[in-house]
């Protein structure tokens, strides 16, 4: 059994990810906080917007961030470049299904919005949990890999848990120190479950075997990029395009001030078509 280290570079790696975990979950919850205040494809669009801050930023990025701090001794790590870009997907691609699974379902039901909730979180748990092993799975490296059963369904357990209060959260929150105090709680939630999912890694030194890939000869062994060349570069694209969406974030009207400018509009719309059939009334009189 090789020796493996989750933190080879001390605390910086689970700060660095912690930290990016929260600016995650916090833009994700001021876009979900906005997305209240529309209807149609307005809310569609903060939905994604909070799924891409979420799924990219406060899940994806802090996992691998967490992984520029995971060595193996003796063993050289690469990364599989379309799996790698896969499991960010994927973690976009779910917690959007569970955010406009709360975000459009009904308003009234006899059970209140649990159903919904417990649904949606149940979808973004497994989801961050896929994502999380399918970017393990991206590793390559001459050793071979396998899981503690038990950790692994506790990370899933966690994950569903995050996801569900994360949706929760995401339903009533309004005040920019509440969203701060949960994207706080958020960030412990997706942390805990990262490292209790690599606590479950088992590395076996030897040789992987090789792997099928499309369109090439099945003895040929996966390829991959250190994390130096690939990683790197691609979470610094990410934290670029986190600065963005938090200066679009920081301009947009609050949830009160959309209402109020909704609230007028209507009261706008209403005098304008009194005051455009008062002629036709007086004509017929």
């Amino acid at each position: 059994m090789a020796a493996v280290d989750n933190f080879t570079y001390g605390l910086l790696n689970p700060l660095l990810g912690y930290a990016m975990s929260c600016v995650g979950a916090f833009l994700g919850l001021r876009c979900v906080i906005l997305s209240r205040a529309y209807e149609g494809f307005a809310k569609a669009r903060w939905l994604i917007l909070a799924a891409v801050s979420i799924g990219a930023v406060g899940i994806w990025a802090m996992h691998f961030i967490a992984m520029l701090g995971f060595t193996v001794t003796g063993e050289q790590i690469l990364y599989n470049v379309p799996v790698t870009v896969g499991s960010m997907l994927l973690s976009v691609a779910v917690v959007s299904v569970g955010l406009f699974i709360v975000g459009y379902g009904e308003a009234e039901s006899p059970l209140g919005p649990w159903p919904r909730l417990l649904t949606g979180g149940t979808v973004i748990g497994v989801g961050v949990a896929a994502m999380h092993y399918m970017g393990m799975a991206a590793m390559s490296m001459p050793g071979s890999m396998s899981y503690s059963t038990p950790l692994v369904v506790l990370s899933v357990v966690i994950a569903v848990v995050a996801g569900t209060a994360a949706l929760w959260i995401g339903t009533w929150v309004r005040s920019v120190w509440a969203t701060i105090a949960a994207s706080l709680v958020m960030g412990i939630a997706v942390t805990g479950m990262h490292y209790t999912g690599m606590a479950a890694l088992r590395v076996q030194a030897g040789p992987m075997p090789s792997t099928n890939v499309a369109g090439v000869s099945s003895m040929t062994t996966v390829s991959g990029a250190t994390a130096a060349a690939f990683l790197i570069p691609l979470l610094l694209v990410v934290g670029l395009a986190t600065f963005l969406l938090t200066l679009a974030i920081s301009v947009s009207p609050s949830e009160d001030e959309i209402r109020a400018d909704a609230e007028l509009k209507r009261r706008l719309d209403y005098l304008q078509r009194r005051d455009a059939l008062q002629p036709v009334v007086a004509a017929e009189h």
